[in-house]
């Protein structure tokens, strides 16, 4: 606390303190009156030794006291201010509560409108409506009583602070509001932003009604930076609530409204209010929204995904982003100073793979900066400081979509994933396309040309078990990126609109990372659209259009698996980069699916792989059939033999709903 600070408050209250003595000689006045109505002024001389003992404290003042301030804030009468005055002596002078009580002819030991009207100057009888600055700001509370003028009076807690000049923290408002802190350096397009809104304000000042400043994107940590920058320029403090937090029924929506409008007035702040997960079907808390947005007269920003619109308060749309690409490239370039040289002419790599704001890039540095895996490496060391920024970047951006899919730790290799040349080629060109995004689309301009089209979307058609789900883990792999698996079950939702939220929530959440999504059976989720012929097939075909949109705009490796590819959408076939057929493993590649289906570390003995690949199934059977046998092996104690991958094939066959030929398995148990 400041010495000059410290010297108001001092000086404040002394203020107060002379302000309720004021009152309480009123009120001595009144109840001597009231006890004997002979009783004339001969409380005068006190009198006016109090109004002189109040002008020598209001002269020592070296700032506006707090309950002047008060005053002029809530545009209070004389009359106002010493009811105020009353219900604070009544808090802060033990002598208040006999003089009330001597004052009333109920002996009411506490401050009521009734008293108020009889012993203070100047009585004003609008002190009793509900539009009064008293009871509208709730400055003071009514009680229960017999009537309203004989209920109790008293302070609210924190105006009784206010007016002491101390630090004061509404309990209603405890729980739902709470300080906005975030230390964010801002990136240059961030900071043009913020002078934009300052201006906004700055030129509003004077009109009835500042427009609300809407800040949309998916970025959240940058959106509160900005709000913060707005505030800190402004010498304001910033408070947030979320959008879930409000009431939603009108009366207590009205006094929650008017309870921070009061405290924005107290603290000089403004309100970020978080709309991010507020969604369009939610009509009860959108209408309770808009109807807080309406109503509160004071500086107001909210946050939002999608953009709300306001009919009676005006409001301004700033989009807010990540940093563009160039300055991530400065950001990087100073977070990690001298050792950008360590990553080998590789950051634009990094930065066009990890859409990155600026705080999560400077975080990113210093972790990995105090690392022990972050020095000069030998050639071809998995910790090069390269991979070990990579793989930090990844965790950091990884998305979270536990309830809407299945991230798969890829383990399989290009070794393990038999399919002829061609597929192969193809597989590795989408790596390629992935990998050399950053020179294509950047370095070269292709980007420039056109923000349509920048990710890759592939499709995987095949039946099932031909290693479609294979050459998504080795892709992932080969990347080092995350793979997730969509639960088409938990996507597609029979309620209208829901089916568009999950998606919106998958993509959105993947693309900071550019996250490999994997969408198994696609045609369930990538159908044709239907003729439309009510309002279900019309809503079905909306949710393929937003998929179309989704796909093509999202910047990462979305592939698309099925086992029908006729049943896809003509419109996303178009849209697609490869299209990989994996067809039915012939008997050269199944000899190799068996050789390799086995761990090294997995004993078995006297096996024909020759004879096994007679079996006429696809590679996701025959790991089936190897794994059943290898737990009848374990039981029994003994190494993998084909009397054990018999026993497994006959159980995969029935549950196939096939029949196991004797020419498959002819010569299998000879000896």
């Amino acid at each position: 606390m400041s010495q000059s600070y410290h010297h108001w408050q001092q000086a404040n209250q002394r203020y107060l303190m002379a302000a309720v003595a004021i009152v309480r000689l009123h009120l001595e006045h009144h109840a001597a009156r009231f006890q004997d109505p002979t009783a004339d002024a001969i409380m005068l001389q006190k009198q006016q030794d109090a109004h002189q003992a109040l002008q020598a404290a209001a002269d020592d003042l070296p700032a506006l006291a707090a309950l002047d301030e008060l005053c002029g804030l809530f545009r209070l009468s004389t009359f106002d201010r010493e009811v105020l005055l009353l219900c604070a002596g009544m808090e802060l002078d033990g002598r208040f509560a006999a003089l009330c009580a001597a004052a009333q002819s109920d002996h009411l030991a506490y401050p009521t409108l009734g008293l108020a009207l009889a012993a203070l100057p100047n009585p004003d009888w609008r002190v009793l409506s509900l539009t009064n600055p008293l009871r509208y700001w709730h400055l003071l509370e009514v009680g229960d009583g017999k009537s309203l003028t004989l209920a109790p009076l008293r302070i609210d807690p924190c105006i009784l602070q206010y007016l002491m000049g101390v630090s004061h923290i509404n309990d209603r408002l405890v729980g739902l509001f709470r300080p906005a802190t975030d230390g964010t350096e801002l990136a240059p397009s961030d900071q043009d932003l913020v002078e934009q809104m300052v201006n906004i304000w700055t030129g509003t000042a004077s009109t009835a009604t500042q427009p609300v400043l809407q800040l949309c994107g998916e970025d959240s940590s940058s959106k509160i930076a900005i709000a913060l920058a707005v505030c800190k320029e402004l010498d304001l403090s910033l408070q947030a609530i979320a959008a879930h937090s409000l009431p939603t029924d009108t009366a207590t929506l009205g006094t929650l409204t008017r309870l921070w409008e009061r405290e924005s007035a107290l603290t000089d702040s403004a309100l970020l209010l978080d709309c991010d997960e507020l969604e369009a079907s939610d009509t009860t808390r959108v209408t309770a929204v808009h109807q807080f947005l309406e109503r509160t007269n004071s500086l107001l920003m909210i946050t939002s995904r999608q953009r709300q619109t306001l009919s009676q308060r005006p409001l301004l749309s700033f989009d807010i982003s990540k940093p563009p690409f160039r300055e991530q490239r400065l950001i990087w370039q100073q977070a990690l100073g001298e050792d950008v040289m360590l990553l080998d002419g590789q950051l634009d790599r990094l930065i066009y793979q990890f859409n990155l704001n600026a705080p999560t890039i400077r975080a990113v540095c210093a972790g990995v900066q105090a690392s022990n895996t972050w020095d000069e490496p030998e050639a071809g060391d998995e910790t090069s400081p390269f991979l070990v920024l990579w793989d930090a970047c990844r965790n950091q951006s990884r998305p979270r979509l536990d309830d809407l899919a299945q991230r798969i730790e890829p383990m399989a290799t290009w070794t393990e994933l038999i399919l002829p040349d061609a597929q192969k080629q193809v597989l590795q060109e989408i790596a390629v396309h992935v990998r050399q995004r950053a020179i294509v689309y950047d370095t070269w301009g292709f980007a420039s040309k056109s923000t349509r089209g920048l990710g890759t979307a592939v499709l995987f058609a095949g039946s099932s078990g031909t290693g479609k789900t294979m050459a998504a883990e080795v892709l992932a792999q080969e990347l080092r990126l995350d793979l997730y698996r969509i639960d088409l079950s938990a996507v597609v939702s029979k309620y209208i609109g829901e089916t568009e939220k999950n998606l919106r929530r998958v993509f959105d959440a993947a693309e900071a990372g550019g996250a490999i999504l994997l969408f198994d059976e696609a045609d369930a989720l990538f159908g044709k659209r239907s003729e439309v012929k009510d309002s279900h097939d019309r809503h079905a075909n909306i949710e393929v259009s937003y998929l179309l949109q989704r796909v093509e705009a999202y910047r990462g490796l979305a592939i698309l698996t099925t086992n029908l590819p006729a049943a896809l959408d003509d419109a996303f076939l178009r849209r697609l980069r490869f299209i990989v057929q994996f067809p039915f493993p012939d008997l050269e590649q199944r000899v190799l699916i068996w050789q390799r289906i086995f761990p090294i570390a997995t004993p078995v003995t006297n096996l024909d792989f020759h004879k096994l690949a007679r079996l006429n199934v696809a590679g996701g059977n025959i790991r089936n059939i190897a794994l059943n046998a290898a737990f009848l092996a374990a039981e029994a104690e003994q190494a993998i033999a084909m009397s054990h991958l018999l026993k497994a094939a006959r159980g995969e066959y029935a549950k196939l709903e096939k029949t196991l030929t004797e020419m498959e398995i002819r010569g299998w148990l000879d000896e």
